[in-house]
């Protein structure tokens, strides 16, 4: 492979599409029979296209990591992955969007509704407070749950991720300004927040469903808090391995004050992470 200094460059023939296509094909058959209760064929299939899935990660971003390396890409390259991690970012922007409007319409429009005395749909007596146990046909004690406050393991997360941030800026500075072994510390004391923030996670959760009987059935209130915490630890989960790997290439030497774009990919994506984690901690823990 040779050195591209200009023009358009147009990647070569490759086989990870196919693989990667090939993978979702056994996630999505074996997830459908474990739906259908076809076992043990469903899982069989789920392990087989997830197996797929990693081989394929693991090849593609490494030869992605070694055109890089190899100094294949121009500035024309490194334009177009900015564009393409700015329109995935924006995606997930809306995705959560859609997940805090679900909240807020809930809160603001649905419970009022339902609780309207002129057109009552849930039970009698029922009052459009927030956090609620409906909507269900008949109040029953058992549905009855306690909000996760916030002031304990949600406050102690908030400051792992923001003190995240800061290490992840300190390791980016000091990537631009040639001090390899600051990156490296940052980068580690990134990770080991990360991973520690979803250790507090899977302990919050836990008592959540053990002491609190705040469980993903618990209602509206239920599903809109396990479903934006959830999908947020899943993208916390993503980035601390993303964190993980531009960890391991630093140690081998890669990037340059001048050419990073990869370690700044992973940034934006962990910058994006610790934002929605506030506007999580403010309307899901602290405006209840």
């Amino acid at each position: 492979m040779t050195a591209v200094t200009g023009g358009y460059y147009f990647a070569p023939p490759s086989k990870w599409p196919l693989v990667g296509s090939v993978a979702l094909l056994f996630f999505a058959s074996g997830g459908a029979m474990v739906m259908n209760h076809i076992q043990p064929y469903g899982w069989t299939s789920m392990a087989i296209g997830f197996a797929i899935l990693v081989y394929m990660l693991f090849g593609w971003f490494g030869q992605v990591i070694g055109e890089s390396e190899s100094g294949m890409y121009n500035e024309q390259v490194d334009t177009s992955f900015r564009w393409s991690m700015s329109w995935f970012i924006f995606s997930e922007v809306m995705f959560f969007a859609a997940f805090f409007g679900a909240l807020y319409y809930a809160r603001v429009f649905s419970v009022p509704w339902l609780a309207d005395q002129e057109n009552a749909l849930l039970w009698e007596g029922y009052s459009a407070v927030w956090p609620t146990v409906g909507p269900y046909l008949e109040k029953n004690p058992v549905n009855d749950f306690v909000a996760m406050g916030p002031w304990g393991v949600p406050l102690l997360n908030t400051i792992l991720l923001l003190s995240s941030g800061v290490t992840l800026t300190w390791a980016h500075h000091a990537l631009k300004a040639g001090h390899r072994s600051q990156v490296i510390a940052g980068l580690f004391a990134t990770v080991a927040l990360g991973f520690t923030f979803l250790g507090f996670q899977i302990f919050e959760y836990a008592h959540a469903y053990s002491e609190l009987n705040l469980k993903l059935t618990s209602g509206i209130f239920g599903s809109t808090f396990f479903m934006l915490t959830g999908f947020h630890g899943f993208h916390v989960t993503l980035g601390a391995i993303m964190l993980t790997v531009i960890l391991f290439r630093c140690i081998k030497g890669h990037f340059k004050p001048d050419s990073h774009f990869g370690f700044e990919a992973v940034a934006w994506y962990w910058h994006f992470v610790d934002v929605v984690w506030l506007g999580l901690f403010l309307f899901v823990y602290v405006f209840v």
